[in-house]
């Protein structure tokens, strides 16, 4: 297990999980995950984060490539999240640190994870900044960027930002730099780790890079504890930009169909509004939700501004699947959308009613009536839908100026 140096006497020691494909209990990993950690030789030897428990011999034999364990004089738990804190008790044990240092909220929490008697905790705020040797390590709380713990730490003589979740992508490779990976897939990886993790907090995403602007500090590297490092100028600043471009939430010429269905009603009439986005010229993604996962459905909400549901009547309400994905998608705050919703009933009808209510609870802008058509849909009905889909794909077009 080898290290790999991404500055002169800064390295990644982290772990690569190929196999997972469960995120955090809420969100699909397909292509694995990263849980980075980096280890700074200085007068004073410093480790950012930790792993994942179960990663933990990993991390170890990479730290003793690089150091003897006993040389690290420092931690800095820049999140406390299990997935980068989980290895943390057994680190004092074996490492025995002069310090820790963490946020106000990162000692809170970190004391609520583990029995931190007798630990060397030093609590760091924005502002504060240590020296170890020919390098200064400065602190910035990051606040619900993505946890209340969250901070940042930056090496300025490196150019470096160490920056825990923001940034971050779930993604598994040899490779350890975006420059080493086709554009595309990051990007992707990105806009799903976004969509799904960090959509609620744009507006302090936005404030963040604001600050970071104002600081004027020079970054050349950032450093997240999942996925791949940005290094160069450009790539540091194309990340910046995605960030912003995510978070802004501008309106998006693509329209997004989510359905679930009984005796195939409900998909049929998903197709005929497809077909009405199409006829405008506007990109229309459908999803089943029996078949594509909620972070999957999130991922590709974050290309679109059109968002269309379809459920049958059930239980004078709606499916279960579509209920699950609308609860999930409102905790996540999506904004700058226009909504549509249809579908089939057998008696009683309720589930346009309940779909646009969500939708519009959710703020969303909600253009046309929905349509919906009991037991079997008929030229008529499936006209109705095909009509609905032009009139939102106009609405969308007017939205993006085009």
């Amino acid at each position: 297990m080898h290290p790999v140096e991404i500055k002169k006497d800064v390295f990644w020691v982290g772990a690569v999980d190929y196999t997972s494909r469960d995120f955090h209990g809420y969100s699909l990993s397909p292509q694995g995950t990263t849980y980075n950690t980096y280890l700074v030789k200085d007068e004073k030897t410093v480790l950012f984060d930790t792993v994942k428990s179960n990663f933990l011999d990993t991390m170890l034999c990479r730290m003793s490539n690089v150091t003897e364990l006993e040389t690290v004089d420092y931690i800095v738990c820049n999140h406390l999240e299990p997935d980068h804190s989980g290895c943390l008790p057994k680190l004092v044990e074996l490492c025995k640190p002069e310090k820790i240092f963490c946020s106000p909220l990162g000692k809170r929490s970190m004391q609520a994870h583990y029995d931190t008697e007798g630990w060397p905790i030093e609590v760091v705020k924005t502002g504060d900044s240590i020296n170890i040797g020919s390098r200064d390590i400065q602190f910035i709380e990051t606040r619900m960027l993505h946890w209340p713990d969250s901070m940042v730490s930056y090496i300025p003589q490196d150019k470096l930002l160490i920056c825990n979740d923001i940034f971050g992508q779930n993604i598994s490779t040899t490779e350890r730099f975006v420059d080493e990976v086709d554009r595309a897939v990051v990007e992707h990886d990105m806009v799903e780790y976004y969509h799904n993790i960090v959509l609620p907090f744009s507006p302090l995403v936005l404030k963040t890079l604001d600050a970071i602007a104002e600081m004027g500090i020079e970054i050349d590297m950032l450093a997240p504890d999942h996925g791949l490092i940005f290094r160069g100028k450009e790539d540091v600043q194309w990340c910046f930009d995605k960030y912003r471009e995510f978070a802004e939430q501008a309106w998006k010429k693509r329209a997004v169909i989510i359905f679930d269905t009984m005796w195939h009603s409900t998909e049929k009439m998903a197709y005929a509004v497809a077909e009405g986005f199409e006829s405008e010229g506007v990109p229309v993604r459908i999803m089943h939700l029996k078949t594509d996962h909620h972070s999957a459905v999130m991922t590709e909400l974050g290309r679109a501004s059109a968002v269309v549901f379809g459920s049958p009547t059930h239980n004078n309400g709606i499916l279960p699947e579509v209920a699950k994905m609308l609860t999930y998608m409102k905790g996540l705050r999506p904004q700058n959308r226009i909504g549509g919703a249809f579908g089939s009933f057998g008696w009683s009808g309720e589930c346009v009613k309940s779909l646009s209510g969500s939708l519009v609870d959710m703020g969303f802008e909600m253009p046309v009536d929905g349509v919906k058509i009991q037991f079997v849909p008929t030229h008529d009905s499936f006209k109705k839908c095909y009509e609905m889909g032009v009139e939102l794909a106009k609405a969308l077009k007017e939205k993006c100026g085009d």
